[in-house]
């Protein structure tokens, strides 16, 4: 019954991104077996195992909002951090092709709001692979008053987050997919923005190589 529904969802995704068995293939719907009253509007169901799963088509449309506003920003003011392992590569390559500041592993306390700081940093923006593992950023972040976007699973609370992209924030695939969708979906609203013409857009990289390795 569960993978009915798997099916059901999959032939139902529009015009998205990727194609939906991509979607599913990378694991970006599996959630957690915690849910949080926060994340249950982007819940579509609970399997037998007891995990949730997550909207796709919600997570790819969020995608695309989430990349069209970091456009608005000059690259280095945009600062995505991870202390989460999988997302240590993820979010190194995502601040490699798009310019963006990366913070992995350990987020110094400080960093946001102590000027003598060795690593003190004023980004215009943050962006957080989970504001769980990653709550020093996102306390520093919110004292700041700074627009925050986060990925947020099925068991994360969302407050303090300005913007939600509802996903699986702890696989490597699906870690890979959504940082490497969302660089590519920002260089091309940059793009745009300079009146490229979408036939001359060019990504030169492939979800492969924002793996973390096993």
């Amino acid at each position: 019954m569960a993978q009915e529904k798997e099916n059901e969802a999959e032939e139902e995704m529009g015009d998205t991104l990727i194609p939906g068995p991509d979607y599913l293939a990378s694991g970006v719907h599996i959630g957690t077996q915690q849910k949080t009253g926060d994340m249950k509007r982007f819940i579509y169901q609970a399997r037998p195992d007891g995990l949730y799963l997550l909207a796709v088509e919600i997570m790819d449309a969020r995608l695309r909002i989430a990349a069209r506003f970091l456009a608005n920003y000059e690259p280095s003011s945009i600062l995505v951090v991870s202390a989460r392992e999988y997302g240590h590569h993820p979010v190194s390559m995502f601040a490699k092709a798009t310019g963006a500041k990366s913070i992995v592993e350990r987020f110094i306390p400080g960093t946001l709001t102590n000027p003598e700081c060795e690593y003190f940093y004023e980004p215009s923006i943050l962006v957080l692979t989970d504001p769980m593992t990653d709550a020093q950023a996102l306390k520093e972040g919110e004292s700041t008053g700074i627009p925050i976007v986060a990925l947020c699973d099925t068991n994360n609370s969302t407050s303090d987050i300005d913007f939600i992209i509802p996903t699986n924030n702890k696989g490597r695939k699906a870690l890979a997919i959504v940082y490497w969708l969302l660089a590519r979906e920002l260089l091309r609203e940059r793009h745009r923005k300079e009146g490229g013409k979408e036939e001359e857009f060019i990504f030169n990289y492939g979800v492969e190589d924002f793996e973390a390795e096993i």
